[in-house]
């Protein structure tokens, strides 16, 4: 395999002389229509195939000639699989990336990346990206064939584990014009910033909505107040590791999800097995203390079977998972109703029931794990379970009078991981309360694993072959905003500047791209616009908004106040009730909210400012515009030479109580109100106290 010289020196792979990539085949070509929300229908050719003997398989989708702009939006999915390739055919509205790519003359490229393992191929983790390249070369020559054109343009794009793909992608070869890595980890990120989330769902279980309250909207702003003294220390200990307070409101609101973390254990079990006793017997670990609240939530119950039902149902094809949030779920089988009675139960009034093992010390079943999903009564239903192909297969093994244990030993212990992996590189200082006025780790250490959850048998190193924007989230609770921090700075140091590097925060967003309700709202139409911006940058040379202006303190990201000062690409709404951000209102008194937006220099106008009276934090597939039932009257503005908005709505409140009101703001490049996938918003709220 031949590769070429790049930046100091660095070995840049050409996927188009990998001999392995020499056989493509096309199994499927004919023409479909993608289906807007509006009713329109786009038409497409669909191209299927893959490479012989490799176990990739791609999707192309391309445009009419006369919508074809000479471009192509490759996307990666943080996990890949069998059949990755066709994952995103079942999205639709804000979230389809396919009729995105079609509306902007760009082909859309998907591909399994050569794997049914959730990181890559194991012989080879680096296929992921090197595959990804070779399917992004064969699509130029298909779209060279189709269109009689010269080579297109390409821009790969991937979020959380597709982040680090993209970036492995933009750094090892030469593929692609540009990228858009979003939500990103840092190399150190994996499993430790999962592990500390659950590390924190269980510690601070009781005051979320003290924490939440106090950073909300007319809140004290102080997150410690009531807080118990071990619940301080944790609460500061998790913030000081970059986790955003304000993310918690999740868990206030009953959703307490280990995220990736059920399929990131038994990678961790394999290589530190040993791990998992010497928590709870070696000195200088949690578990060892028997103060700690480690043993305290500790749980090792022994019982017996009394009967077993196994659900008649097929569990379901998971199909679509392909986004930031879901997709590790492909690796995990459903309980699906599936349930053990026991003879007897643990008893008390603060059990951790999260992460219990039901394990099988007697009968058939001996050796096989369950997840425990929840005790009703002696019931004990079955959770989601993580590599488990034939889950109603297990439970037939299992008879009255087998003994069980229920453990949550290794669910506690894992959760203290990050403590025992503090980085020999001392730029990552969300571990500099962990080390040591020299440096040094105060904590037991463990063989350092972080760089290999990456998925990609690299590291990043900032060494960038193309056009680079990055969008994070400022309430991302599963990477960390300071990740995208640290990938500045990495790209600044091997680079030697930023010339080629923009990265923008985005206020009230998280890890995920569907997450649209009355607290938070949805990154995509940023990511949107940004490949576009990246792509007018490789092609015409357009530079493309400055980046986010911020301060990075104690490992929390804090950016500027005002449009002005903050730049990126996202609008800043101020929102007021009855001019304050907390009203005092008697029930059956009208409340008047006003909305004051600017959008920061170059970034478009304002389309929608749409308000919602009262928290809802559901959460709706493909609708993302439900909580917001309310549209205002926008009233545009200029001010300073930023362009902005307002609107006014007005609401009663017939019953006394607490209550939040919010309002949702889009913005978008050329002020299209109907280009639905490039609207970038932002969310403000208010308290309204109804007496």
């Amino acid at each position: 395999m031949e590769m070429k010289k790049g930046l100091h020196g660095k070995e840049i792979y050409e996927a188009k002389k990998d001999p392995q990539f020499q056989k493509p085949y096309v199994d499927v070509d004919e023409w479909k229509e993608r289906e807007l929300p509006d009713g329109t229908k786009v038409p497409y050719r669909y191209v299927h195939g893959g490479f012989e003997d490799t176990g990739v398989k791609f999707l192309f989708c391309f445009p009419e000639q006369d919508e074809f702009k000479g471009r192509f939006f490759h996307y990666l999915s943080p996990f890949p699989g069998p059949d990755e390739e066709v994952a995103s055919l079942v999205h639709k509205g804000e979230l389809d990336r396919i009729a995105f790519s079609l509306l902007n003359g760009a082909y859309f490229v998907e591909s399994n990346m050569g794997s049914t393992a959730m990181f890559g191929a194991k012989s080879d983790p680096q296929m992921v990206w090197k595959s990804s390249a070779a399917v992004a070369e064969y699509s130029r020559t298909k779209a060279m064939e189709i269109y009689g054109c010269a080579r297109p343009y390409g821009y790969v794009h991937g979020g959380s584990g597709g982040g680090y793909k993209t970036m492995a992608c933009i750094e090892n070869t030469d593929a692609w014009d540009g990228a858009v890595p979003f939500v990103i980890g840092s190399p150190a990120s994996l499993p430790n910033t999962i592990t500390l989330h659950v590390q924190g769902q269980r510690t601070l279980r009781h005051v979320f909505g003290k924490i939440v309250d106090a950073l909300d909207a007319g809140g004290s702003g102080n997150m410690y107040e009531g807080l118990t003294e071990d619940e301080r220390e944790m609460l500061k200990e998790v913030t000081a590791m970059g986790f955003p307070p304000q993310a918690w409101y999740l868990e206030a609101d009953g959703l307490v999800d280990p995220g990736s973390l059920p399929v990131l254990t038994p990678g961790v079990k394999m290589s530190d097995a040993v791990y998992f006793q010497e928590f709870w017997e070696k000195e200088g670990y949690a578990g060892a203390d028997l103060a700690s609240n480690a043993v305290r939530d500790r749980l090792q119950f022994k019982t017996v079977v009394k009967s077993v039902h196994i659900p008649g149902e097929k569990v379901d094809e998971k199909e679509g998972l392909n986004g930031v949030d879901d997709a590790w779920k492909k690796m995990m089988a459903d309980g699906k109703g599936a349930w053990i009675e026991l003879e007897d139960v643990p008893v008390g009034g603060d059990l951790y029931l999260e992460g219990v093992n039901i394990g099988f010390e007697t009968g058939d079943a001996v050796g096989k794990l369950l997840l425990l999903g929840e005790l009703k009564g002696n019931y004990a239903t079955i959770g989601m379970c993580y590599g488990m192909d034939d889950l109603p297969g297990v439970l037939s093994l299992v008879k009255p009078g087998d003994v069980v244990t229920l453990d949550n030993s290794d669910y506690i212990a894992i959760q203290h991981y990050y403590r025992h992996q503090v980085p020999v590189d001392t730029t990552f200082h969300a571990w500099d309360q962990f080390r040591n006025e020299d440096g040094t780790p105060k904590t037991p250490q463990r063989n350092f694993m972080g760089y290999g959850f990456t998925g990609t048998g690299t590291v990043q190193d900032g060494n960038l072959q193309g056009k680079v924007i990055v969008v994070q989230s400022l309430l991302d609770e599963s990477t960390c905003p300071w990740c995208g921090d640290w990938y500045r700075q990495t790209v600044k140091r091997t680079m030697g500047n930023e010339e080629s590097f923009r990265i923008y925060y985005m206020e009230r967003c998280m890890h995920g791209d569907q997450f649209e309700n009355n607290m938070v709202t949805s990154y995509r139409g940023a990511v949107n616009q940004a490949l576009l911006d990246v792509s007018d940058w490789a092609e015409r040379g357009t530079e493309p908004r400055k980046s986010t202006v911020y301060e990075m303190i104690d490992n929390q990201v804090y950016p500027a106040k005002t449009a002005a000062e903050r730049k990126g690409v996202q609008p800043t709404v101020e929102l007021l009730a009855n001019g304050g951000t907390c009203a005092h209102v008697k029930a059956g008194e009208e409340v008047t909210f006003t909305a004051n937006v600017l959008v920061p220099e170059n970034a478009g106008e304002v389309t929608s400012i749409a308000f919602s009276f009262e928290a809802s934090h559901e959460f709706r597939e493909n609708d993302l515009d439900w909580a917001f039932p309310c549209k205002g009257e926008v009233r545009h503005t200029l001010e300073n030479g930023l362009y902005g908005a307002n609107a006014s709505a007005s609401h009663v409140y017939e019953k006394p109580g607490t209550y939040f009101a919010s309002a949702r703001v889009c913005a978008e490049r050329g002020g299209d109100a109907g280009r639905i996938y490039t609207q970038v918003k932002n969310l403000a709220r208010v308290r309204v106290i109804v007496e």
